[in-house]
C-alpha cells in the first residue's frame, strides 16, 4: 500500500482517464472491480445523464470511482451537486481551476485530484488542497499540455508533497516503473483503456489504435491554446484546416466535438475523432478492464524485480 492506494482505497495505484464520450459507466465499474480506480467523464453530459451514470456504476461495482469534471462546463455547479448528493467518493477536474467548488467537495469528504500540465499549477493545486496531482506529459492523447512526461514528473515530484499520479505514455509495465522512478506514485491510463472489452467504442476505433504506430497521432488546436492529440485521419486534417483558418476557439470545439460524438456512436475511423496517445503504437490488442490492471500491475513487478541486475551487470 502507498499514499494513492491508501487515499482512493483502492487495491492497485492504477486510474483509468476521463476521456469524454468514452469513459462511462460500465468501463469506470470494471476498472474498479479490477482493483483500480474507474473515472465517468462528465464533459458533455447534462447533471442527470451523469446521476444516472454515477447509479449505473453503484450497480455494477461496490469499488470505488469517482467523476472528472471539465470545469469549462457551464453546468459544473450542478454535477457538483449531483456528485455530492451520490456520495461519490472521488474527483479528477480538467480544463480550468477547482478553486470554487473545492470547499463544498472537500466538506463532503470528497477526495480532489486536478490533472495539471505543469509545475506551476501542481504547486498552485496543492496550495488549493488537492489531495493529489495528475500530471500528464503532452505524449497521451486528447487535451495535453506542452512538457514530455519524462522532464515534466520527476520536477512535479520534486516541488509538491501530495502525491503524484503520472500520465501520459503508459501502457505497459515499463510505463508504470518509468512513472514511479520519476516520483509517481501511481499512473493514469487513458488510450488502453479506451479499447478496452467495456469501452463503447466500436471495431474501427479499436483497430484504429491497434494498428496505430510511433508516427500515427497529430496534434491539432495547438494556436488556439487547445492542443489535442488524435489518431490522424481525415477529421485532424479538416480540425488543422479549421486552425490555419484561424477560426474562434468555439467553433473549433465544437467541429472537434462533433467529430469526437461521430467516432464513438458511429464508430466512424475516418470523419470521427479519435483521441489517442502516442503510446498507442505500443498497444496490440483489446482486453477487459481488469485484464488490463493486471498486466499494468504484474509486468511492473516483473521488470522491477529484474532491473537490479540490469544495472549492475
Amino acid at each position: 500500500m502507498n499514499r494513492v492506494t491508501k487515499l482512493l482505497k483502492i487495491q492497485y495505484p492504477i486510474i483509468q482517464g476521463a476521456m469524454q464520450e468514452v469513459a462511462t459507466a460500465d468501463l469506470a465499474a470494471s476498472v474498479s472491480n479490477g482493483g483500480g480506480l474507474g473515472i465517468i467523464a462528465a464533459g458533455g453530459k447534462t447533471a442527470e445523464e451523469v446521476r444516472e451514470q454515477i447509479k449505473k456504476a453503484q450497480s455494477i461495482t461496490d469499488k470505488p470511482f469517482g467523476v472528472n469534471l471539465m470545469l469549462m462546463a457551464k453546468n459544473v455547479p450542478e454535477i457538483v451537486k449531483v456528485i455530492i448528493d451520490e456520495h461519490v467518493p472521488v474527483v479528477t477536474t480538467g480544463a480550468g481551476t477547482p478553486k470554487n467548488y473545492m470547499p463544498d467537495l472537500k466538506a463532503a469528504g470528497i477526495k480532489v485530484i486536478p490533472v495539471i500540465p505543469n509545475v506551476k499549477i501542481a504547486k498552485k493545486m496543492e496550495e488549493m488542497g488537492a489531495d493529489a496531482v495528475i500530471a500528464e506529459g503532452m505524449e497521451g492523447g486528447g487535451h495535453i499540455g506542452d512538457t514530455t512526461s519524462i522532464v515534466l514528473w520527476p520536477q512535479i515530484a520534486d516541488a509538491i508533497n501530495i502525491p503524484l499520479i503520472a500520465a501520459g505514455g503508459i501502457a505497459d509495465g515499463r510505463g508504470v516503473v518509468n512513472a514511479f522512478v520519476s516520483g509517481a506514485e501511481g499512473v493514469q491510463c487513458g488510450t488502453i483503456f479506451s479499447i478496452a472489452k467495456e469501452s463503447p467504442v466500436g471495431d474501427n476505433w479499436r483497430n484504429a489504435v491497434i494498428s496505430a504506430n510511433d508516427t500515427s497521432t497529430v496534434v491539432v488546436g495547438k494556436t488556439i491554446r487547445d492542443a489535442s492529440r488524435a489518431i490522424k485521419n481525415s477529421m485532424t486534417d479538416h480540425l488543422a484546416e479549421l486552425e490555419d483558418r484561424k477560426v474562434s476557439r468555439d467553433e473549433f470545439n465544437d467541429a472537434m466535438n462533433s467529430g469526437l460524438q461521430k467516432a464513438v456512436s458511429q464508430d466512424d475511423a475516418s470523419d470521427g475523432v479519435i483521441f489517442s496517445g502516442e503510446v498507442a503504437g505500443l498497444i496490440s490488442s483489446s482486453k477487459s478492464a481488469a485484464e488490463i490492471v493486471t498486466d499494468l500491475v504484474s509486468n511492473a513487478n516483473k521488470i522491477l524485480d529484474n532491473l537490479p541486475k540490469a544495472v549492475t551487470n
